[in-house]
């Protein structure tokens, strides 16, 4: 019987060089910067082979990504322009969104969810959602997960 997928937490500092190679490359794809694996490969000095040897074995860690993460519940006004207003004022307070789900309004309010990440966040979070329930045409803000 085979042994199941086991992780360990290791500090860069005492891995091997192709391991950061390869985590580097695949951002490198990820985020554009690359066309294909061949060239983020190239770009970051390693082969194509120790690339697709270690792509599905190797990942960044961030310690600190779920503490960011919240999902927001906001009834807006089915007018043109709250759900706007409403994303605007998240990215001026540097939110990063993740995912949106708005449904069909009923009796003209809309629900919304919205699950954001607070790491690039310039203000509190409690001023964050005073400024959110400020807005024109919001008729109610909560924060429904995250902390």
């Amino acid at each position: 019987m085979e042994n199941p997928t086991q992780y360990l937490l290791v500090d860069t500092k005492v891995l091997p060089e192709i391991f950061l190679k390869v985590v580097q490359a695949k951002h490198l794809l990820a985020s554009g910067q690359a066309k294909n694996s061949s060239e983020a490969a190239r770009m970051m000095g390693i082969s194509r082979s120790a690339f697709y040897k270690y792509k599905d074995c190797v990942y960044q860690y961030t310690s600190n990504v779920s503490e960011n993460i919240i999902t927001i519940y906001a009834a807006l006004l089915d007018q043109p322009g709250v759900l706007s207003r409403l994303l605007g004022e998240l990215y001026q307070v540097g939110a990063n969104i993740l995912t949106i789900n708005q449904n069909i309004p009923v009796d003209s309010v809309a629900p919304v969810s919205i699950s954001v990440s607070l790491e690039g966040l310039t203000v509190s979070r409690e001023e964050l959602f005073t400024a959110l329930r400020q807005l024109e045409g919001v008729v109610e803000v909560r924060r429904i997960s995250g902390q």
